[in-house]
């Protein structure tokens, strides 16, 4: 167990698990708070991922980060748009959005199905010089997500924030309150989108290397993430939920890497990660259903025992 369980499978874990919590966190802001099922999640980590390779092979590394959130923002934007303006339900908006990425991602790659950055500076090279050569780049990372997730935090408690989270509760009490809920879901799909498409970012300058297919089940991934995160550690304030997505992220992706050590083929990896989503998305109900028969259990044998 010890070989399996070994100091660079926890930091790759790791690592991976702290740049996809972005996706997860996202998805928070928009499935949990919002209650939209945002499909577009796919087209958007990808679009994120190649816009941050271009502007990362122009020698703007750094830039490169805040160019793929300006992307996200802009496919958020058109998310929003087909659904509060044009009244295109959330699941097929998200169909289209992602549909229509698949083309814009190959214009942005300049038609190639793959763009590498070999020879390239990239965040992490630049951070490799005063961080050390083992653990800068999940340091790195570890600061960028901390940031973000003190911002979403922060973000949740002021007017604009609350709004979000009440037009996800009751949308037709925040319009009795004055508030116009296009405008608050807009803005939350519009940020769901830039942390989606940094996460791409952070990607594709990690594996050097940017796919066509990159993003492919990556909403799945996250939801999976997500409810790991709430199951496990709980949702009774928003430190202790955006916390939750983080960890979420973080076991989910090492299973993966113990999936990988017990040298699974990689044509079965998908039906692991089918698995793992199945059973974290199930387990809720699985816990209730067990607490259920635990207590009709102790209801039987106190009736037996006041019988007797």
């Amino acid at each position: 167990m010890s070989s399996l369980i070994s100091m660079s499978v926890i930091t790759s874990a790791l690592e991976l698990g702290v740049i996809y919590s972005l996706v997860a966190l996202a998805l928070f802001l928009s499935f949990s708070i919002l209650n939209i099922a945002d499909l577009s999640t796919d087209g958007c980590f990808t679009l994120g991922c190649a816009v941050g390779v271009q502007v990362a092979l122009m020698g703007h590394p750094i830039l490169a980060l805040f160019a793929s959130m300006a992307a996200g923002i802009c496919s958020g934007y058109v998310m929003a748009f087909l659904q509060t303006k044009l009244g295109v339900e959330s699941i097929l908006a998200g169909i289209i959005v992602n549909t229509g990425l698949y083309t814009i991602n190959l214009a942005v790659m300049g038609f190639s199905s793959n763009v590498t950055l070999l020879k390239t500076d990239t965040i992490f090279s630049l951070t490799k010089g005063f961080l050390g050569k083992e653990y800068y780049k999940l340091i790195t990372a570890a600061v960028i997500v901390v940031i973000m997730c003190v911002l979403m935090v922060w973000f949740m408690g002021t007017r604009m924030g609350l709004s979000i989270r009440a037009t996800g509760d009751n949308e037709d009490m925040v319009r009795a309150s004055s508030i116009n809920p296009s405008m608050t879901i807009t803005v939350g799909l519009c940020i769901s989108g830039a942390l989606t498409a940094l996460s791409g970012s952070l990607i594709g300058q990690y594996q050097k290397t940017c796919d066509i297919n990159l993003g492919t089940g990556m909403v799945t991934i996250a939801l999976a993430s997500l409810i790991i995160g709430e199951t496990l550690i709980g949702k009774k304030t928003m430190v202790r939920r955006v916390f939750g997505v983080i960890f979420g992220s973080c076991l989910y992706r090492f299973l993966i890497a113990l999936a990988l050590k017990f040298h699974i083929p990689a044509e079965c990896l998908k039906l692991v990660s089918a698995v793992i989503v199945a059973i974290a998305i199930a387990s809720p109900t699985i816990r209730k259903k067990i607490a259920f028969r635990k207590n009709k259990r102790n209801a039987i044998a106190a009736v037996k025992g006041g019988r007797n």
